[in-house]
């Protein structure tokens, strides 16, 4: 098991996309790493498919040092996600500390959010391209990429690349 002892934290909001959350929160348990769902402020969201995810913790009490790495999955939850403080301060920290750094499909909003985009090789849906674009990122369209700990991806058919190269980030 390649995550013992990792703390991963997994972001969630309303019309989060089922299969960018579940798919690599499950191979994060099966890798041994402990997955943290955490939340913006309710004790459970629904994905765009009606699923039901039960939140850990709040944004508010997380603390980027308290986590190796996190995953932020895609759907329209993102939108949402990158209007609380907590969520972007989260997120800051993690990057800045050097820890594997996740976002796949639409979830890019975040980090643009976050400004910490700004030269870094990136993918992510079509839809979304621009607005990675204009906050300074270097576009490409392939199934997974990776600019030193960050791994980006496009959409739920490239999971099975986006958590390899997930996973791979630790064993660095």
């Amino acid at each position: 098991m390649s995550l013992k002892n990792k703390r991963i934290a997994v972001l969630a909001e309303e019309q989060y996309d089922l299969l960018e959350l579940w798919y690599p929160t499950i191979r994060m348990k099966e890798e041994g790493a402990e997955v943290v769902i955490i939340g913006t402020g309710k004790p459970s969201y629904k994905s765009k498919e009606g699923k039901i995810v039960e939140v850990d913790m709040n944004a508010d009490d997380a603390d980027g040092d308290d986590f190796d790495g996190i995953i932020i999955p895609g759907g329209f939850a993102p939108d949402k996600m990158r209007r609380y403080p907590a969520v972007l301060d989260l997120v800051r920290k993690i990057y800045y500390a050097g820890k594997p750094f996740a976002f796949i499909c639409h979830a890019g909003w975040v980090p643009i959010s976050a400004k910490i985009v700004e030269g870094k090789k990136v993918t992510s849906t079509i839809g979304i391209r621009d607005d990675l674009l204009n906050a300074g990122a270097i576009w490409v369209d392939q199934e997974v990429v990776v600019d030193g700990t960050m791994i980006t991806s496009r959409s739920p058919n490239d999971l099975p690349a986006f958590c390899r190269a997930f996973i791979a980030a630790f064993e660095d």
